[in-house]
């Protein structure tokens, strides 16, 4: 509502009929709200219980029930209740949101933005590393000018990906995204809306930071095809569009998925360009919900990789955190790897689809 009526005022609308109905409603609101706010301190004023814990040597800890998360007796469970335990804990860490500064609790959240990170990244570099290798390599004019091209993609790969951030930051985030804010959201303004950190700039840094790495790939599978291939397609009287879309592009979709699998590999990895580009120790939303337009790609996001950083080194805790860091490295490792076989097991299928033999 109060967006709209920003809206309104920038159009020159101060007052009026829609005006008085949107701060009639905001009033409504409001009065909502304060009812729901004293109903809240009412219940945090009733929860008095607490219970007394006592461990080894007469020591005694008085805690408020209501931050107790769970109680049980492990020296008192038989083998089945042990298992049941164990696989409610690995099921709460693998489903439930972080709590007590990320060192308790799950870490489904960083496990959502980084899948999704990483599939954004792969729509976005496939197409244009493909694109651009069969340009330097189909139809571009081989010279100094493609030498030279093809020498600065070999270069991007090995730029640290720092720079990679700051460009991000600088581009996509202060450039485009400050000009979606001015053009499409002025009503939001200073508060911007894309001129911040979000998934979708931090997945098109990543797209930037691994493209070299399809571009070479796809280059390699390309000066596999055979000539002779290109020329029984020609000779057949497709023309040479014809002949890329349906003769050279599947033969070299291997190539293409070995390019995606290290670029996928990389990106589930990568902090540092990151840490300035969207990610964030607690988001409160996820980037999917139910809420129109249900896909919102200026959020910030939670990573595994940024989680195993952040409990690591920045936790009051480090003993206490330790566990959390070693069960989140060891998710994200199974994570990439569940990634690179599937893109594995697509690769070989087509491989074998395509599989061409020499006459």
């Amino acid at each position: 509502m109060r967006l709209r009526l920003k809206g309104l005022e920038l159009r020159g609308v101060k007052s009026g009929d829609a005006v008085d109905r949107l701060r009639r409603e905001m009033t409504a609101q409001q009065d909502r709200y304060a009812l729901h706010e004293g109903r809240v301190a009412e219940l945090r004023a009733q929860q008095r219980s607490s219970v007394v814990v006592a461990a080894d040597g007469g020591k005694q800890k008085e805690l408020p029930l209501a931050q107790v998360v769970d109680a049980y007796r492990p020296n008192a469970m038989g083998p089945v209740a042990k298992s049941l335990a164990y696989a409610g804990n690995v099921w709460e860490f693998v489903a439930d949101d972080p709590r007590e500064s990320n060192t308790e609790g799950g870490v489904f959240p960083a496990i959502f933005g980084t899948v999704m990170m990483v599939l954004i990244m792969s729509v976005v570099v496939t197409p244009l590393g493909v694109l651009a290798a069969f340009y330097l390599r189909e139809y571009a004019r081989q010279g100094p000018f493609v030498s030279a091209v093809r020498i600065a993609v070999n270069n991007l790969a090995g730029v640290p990906s720092i720079v990679f951030g700051v460009f991000g930051v600088a581009f996509f985030i202060y450039v485009v995204g400050g000009t979606l804010d001015r053009l499409f959201y002025p009503g939001a303004l200073p508060t911007p809306t894309f001129g911040t950190g979000g998934i979708l700039w931090a997945s098109l840094t990543l797209a930037l930071l691994t493209v070299p790495v399809v571009i070479v790939a796809t280059e390699e599978g390309l000066a596999a095809v055979p000539r002779g291939t290109r020329e029984a397609s020609l000779a057949l009287g497709a023309t040479k569009l014809e002949t890329t879309l349906r003769v050279v592009l599947p033969a070299v979709m291997p190539s293409i998925l070995t390019g995606l699998i290290l670029a996928m590999a990389r990106a589930a990895g990568e902090v540092a360009p990151l840490m300035i580009t969207g990610v964030v120790k607690l988001a409160p939303a996820l980037p999917i919900d139910s809420a129109w337009p249900f896909l919102h790609l200026d959020r910030k996001f939670m990573h595994l990789g940024f989680h195993i950083y952040d409990v690591g080194f920045q936790s009051p805790n480090v003993d206490a955190a330790r566990p959390m860091v070693f069960a989140t490295t060891l998710l994200l490792l199974l994570i990439v790897v569940l990634l690179n076989l599937a893109a594995m097991t697509l690769r070989n299928r087509l491989r074998r689809r395509y599989a061409t033999g020499a006459i």
